[in-house]
């Protein structure tokens, strides 16, 4: 859809573009960054009213924050020091808020968020999460997770009366957040214990047990890249990293 909508507006054959974090059908991403490379003719041509033709022809589910020239050496997805997730749960025994039954999910057992916050802690840090995602022919299980808690927000935050978890990571493999929440889901619910997940991390192996959770309750909420000056260098250390055979062949540089 956002090829389609750029092609149009920017009257190109082609409008190939990297995003910062795929994401699964039907989670949600509203800190999602995407770059695409064009020639300074055809940015130029549209560069004063781009954003605003662009939200003329995009579908409604699909909103636009911003639109800028990319600094040198900057790649939406392999540039990035860590991608940001938050995953909203009601286990409220009415249910969900009906304006937001989008993007919360309702979970029918009340849920201990201090066994989550217990749980989580022994899933930081640098592993191995193949029990935890869906492998692909030639790429990587390691991965980085700096950050995995779970609150429930004070009265007149935005989600008051929800369980957030709010998961943290140099990258994720596809699968990966989901099913962690699904383990930690089980946990807090009292399904299963506290080492539970650690022990399923530690088997390096995809489980039947794990339950994936539903897609709507994620979000892609920020990613956050380094200072401009470093942009290039930490897009060929992520490239070292990470495959890219499955990916379209793109290459850093200036783009809206």
């Amino acid at each position: 859809m956002l090829e389609d909508a750029l092609r149009t507006v920017l009257r190109t054959a082609a409008a190939p573009t990297t995003c910062a974090g795929r994401t699964d059908a039907g989670v949600h991403a509203r800190g999602q960054v995407v770059h695409l490379d064009v020639t300074r003719e055809a940015y130029e041509r549209t560069a004063d009213v781009l954003g605003q033709r662009l939200v003329g022809v995009l579908p409604a589910d699909l909103g636009l924050r911003s639109v800028a020239v990319a600094p040198a050496g900057f790649d939406a997805r392999f540039s990035s020091l860590w991608r940001r997730y938050a995953y909203r749960v009601s286990d409220a025994p009415f249910g969900v808020d009906p304006l937001r039954r989008h993007e919360v999910l309702h979970h029918r057992r009340p849920l201990d968020v201090g066994r989550m916050v217990e749980a989580s802690a022994g899933l930081l840090g640098e592993h191995d999460f193949a029990a935890f995602c869906r492998r692909r022919e030639g790429a990587t299980t390691v991965r980085t997770l700096l950050e995995l808690s779970w609150a429930r927000p004070p009265t007149e935050q935005q989600d008051t009366g929800l369980v957030v978890g709010r998961v943290v990571a140099d990258a994720f493999c596809h699968s990966m957040v989901r099913a962690l929440v699904g383990a930690l889901l089980a946990v807090g619910d009292g399904r299963r214990p506290v080492g539970w997940p650690a022990q399923v991390l530690a088997g390096r192996e995809r489980v039947a047990d794990v339950q994936v959770a539903p897609a709507h309750g994620l979000t892609l909420e920020e990613v956050r890249y380094p200072p401009d000056s470093q942009l290039a260098d930490r897009a060929l250390v992520t490239r070292r990293l990470r495959p890219v055979r499955d990916l379209p062949s793109t290459e850093p540089g200036s783009a809206p």
